[in-house]
């Protein structure tokens, strides 16, 4: 009834007019105070920016990739991967110049490496052991149980005149 005449007939005058216009400055809060909350909702859901941070504000390169890389669950390839790159400063320069990481088996756990001599390969796998336990303190536990030792890659020589029935050329002493 803000506004229109009582139904006696009588104008509204003093208390009752001030009545009429507290009730319609409470409407009129009311519904501003509605905007207000709308707004607010609004950004609490990301439809509009602020000054705070929200999800769609700039991230760092390294950080955005950490996020990809656990929400596709991409943990433990990552991380071999970094061993591949990181291979010298985890198993040594000595080793790292003789063995090379080739692939990583993630259903199997296991790593292969090639060496490239035979007594290489015959000393990395008397320290396998060690280096699973490195790998593994790199790593996170149980991310390498097995590493599989390769021999010299070496061409196969079927010719010549000091060949030895059944020999492989190079890598024969590889066994």
């Amino acid at each position: 009834m803000a506004g229109t005449p009582e139904p006696s007939g009588v104008e509204p005058s003093g208390v009752d007019l001030a009545r009429v216009a507290l009730r319609a400055a409470k409407e009129q809060a009311r519904k501003r105070g509605e905007q207000v909350r709308e707004k607010r909702e609004a950004r609490r859901h990301g439809l509009r920016s602020g000054a705070r941070a929200d999800g769609r504000d700039p991230v760092p390169l390294g950080a955005a990739l950490n996020r990809l890389i656990t929400e596709r669950g991409w943990e433990a390839p990552a991380a071999v991967g970094g061993v591949m790159g990181r291979w010298p400063q985890i198993v040594g320069p000595d080793i790292a110049a003789h063995c090379v990481p080739k692939s990583y088996v993630e259903a199997e756990a296991v790593l292969t490496v090639q060496c490239d001599s035979t007594a290489w390969a015959t000393q990395l796998r008397l320290l396998a052991r060690q280096l699973v336990a490195r790998l593994n303190h790199e790593l996170g536990h149980g991310t390498v149980r097995v590493i599989k030792v390769l021999g010299p890659d070496a061409p196969v020589r079927g010719y010549g005149r000091l060949r030895a029935p059944g020999s492989k050329g190079p890598g024969d002493t590889w066994g």
